[in-house]
C-alpha cells in the first residue's frame, strides 16, 4: 500500500513465518492514516496497534474492558480507545452509531478480537459464544462502518488454522440440535471469519476496497485463556503426531510475528494480491485438503473461501443479527 507520499515498501524482501510486525513495517509511512483495531486489551491487538503508530497511524482501539485496555495500551502514544463488547448487538450498535456521528473516514480495519475453546455458553443475544463473538460481532461491527472507509482502504479479518477443524453450520450455528465441542465451535468461526472476508471484498472492491482473512499462527497470549492444561497438551500431542517424519517441529510464534501477517495485509500488501484471500505468514496461502499433516501444513480449505458459501453465511448471519446490509 503506497503512502501519501507515494512512498512503498521494499519489494526486494522475503517476508515469512518469523517475520516481526517491525520488519514487515520498514519503508512504510502510515502518517495520516486512520487505523480501528478491535481487541487491543492483550496480546496481538496490542501490538498491532504498537507497530503501526510507530509508523505514523492514529489508531482507535476498540475493547470490552476499557480499563484493561488502558493498562495494556499505556505506552503506544495516541491511541483512542473506545469501549465495545463484541458479544452484545447493543453494545456494538452503540459504538458504530458513535462513529457514524462523528463521521471519521477509516483508511484499514483490522477485526482482531476474538474468543477460543470456551465451554458452552451464549452471548448477550443468545448466540453460541464463538461464533457470535468471533463472526456475528465483528460481521455487524464491520458492515455498519463500512461506509466510513475511505475508497481504496482494507479491511482484515483474523481467522485461523483452526477453521480446519469444521466447516461452518448455517442449520444449526448455535448448537441446538449438535453436541458442543470446543474446537469444532473455533473452528465455525474461524471458517465464518475468513468467509466474511471472502464476501466484504467481493461487495466493495468496485471502489478499492479490499478485505483479506489471515491466520497469525500459533501463539501464546490470553486468547488460550479458556484452554485447560490438558486440553493445550492434547492439541500439541496432536500437532506432533501429525507432523511428517524428518519436518522441523512446530513452533510457537512471538506475538510480534503472529501480528505481522495483519500488519502485511492491511498496509503492505497489494489490494489485488489479498483481496478476496486467505493470508499466513505474510504471503497468500493456497488451497489445501485433508491428510495426516492437516494440523501442521500450512494452506486453506476450499471450504473457507468458497463464494458461494461467503454469500450464504452473509445472508444467514443478516437474518441472525436482524440487518441487511
Amino acid at each position: 500500500m503506497l503512502n501519501d507520499k507515494g512512498q512503498g515498501p521494499d519489494m526486494t524482501k522475503t517476508f515469512g513465518a518469523k517475520t516481526t510486525t517491525d520488519e514487515v513495517l520498514v519503508g512504510i509511512d502510515l502518517t495520516g492514516k486512520r487505523i480501528l483495531i478491535t481487541g487491543v486489551s492483550a496480546g496481538l491487538g496490542v501490538e498491532t496497534a504498537r507497530s503501526l503508530t510507530t509508523r505514523g497511524a492514529k489508531v482507535v482501539g476498540l475493547a470490552r474492558d476499557l480499563a484493561k485496555a488502558r493498562t495494556a495500551t499505556a505506552d503506544i502514544p495516541g491511541i483512542e480507545l473506545v469501549e465495545m463488547d463484541l458479544a452484545s448487538l447493543a453494545s456494538i450498535r452503540k459504538a458504530t452509531d458513535a462513529f457514524n456521528a462523528k463521521g471519521d473516514k477509516i483508511d484499514v480495519v483490522i477485526n482482531n478480537a476474538g474468543v477460543m475453546a470456551c465451554p458452552k455458553g451464549t452471548t448477550a443475544d443468545g448466540f453460541e459464544t464463538q461464533f457470535g463473538t468471533n463472526h456475528l460481532g465483528h460481521f455487524l461491527f464491520a458492515n455498519r462502518i463500512a461506509g466510513l472507509i475511505k475508497d481504496g482502504g482494507r479491511l482484515v479479518s483474523l481467522s485461523s488454522a483452526g477453521h480446519r477443524f469444521a466447516d461452518v453450520d448455517l442449520d444449526d450455528p448455535n448448537f441446538e440440535t449438535t453436541p458442543y465441542v470446543e474446537f469444532v465451535a473455533y473452528g465455525r468461526s474461524k471458517t465464518a471469519n475468513a468467509l466474511f472476508a471472502v464476501e466484504f471484498d467481493r461487495r466493495h472492491k468496485a471502489r478499492g476496497v479490499r478485505a483479506a482473512a489471515v491466520h497469525p499462527g500459533g501463539i501464546q497470549t490470553e486468547l488460550g485463556r479458556h484452554m485447560t492444561p490438558e486440553m493445550m497438551q492434547g492439541m500439541l500431542d496432536s500437532i506432533a503426531k501429525s507432523t511428517p517424519a524428518g519436518a522441523p517441529p512446530f513452533e510457537l510464534k512471538t506475538i510480534p510475528q503472529g501480528a505481522a501477517t495483519s500488519v502485511w495485509a492491511g498496509v503492505v500488501a497489494s489490494g489485488d494480491e489479498v483481496g478476496g484471500k486467505y493470508c499466513e505468514d505474510c504471503h497468500v496461502a493456497g488451497i489445501v485438503e485433508g491428510g495426516p499433516d492437516a494440523l501442521t501444513r500450512g494452506g486453506v480449505r476450499a471450504y473457507a473461501i468458497d463464494p458461494e458459501r461467503a454469500k450464504a453465511l452473509w445472508a444467514r448471519s443478516e437474518e441472525m443479527v436482524g440487518e441487511s446490509f
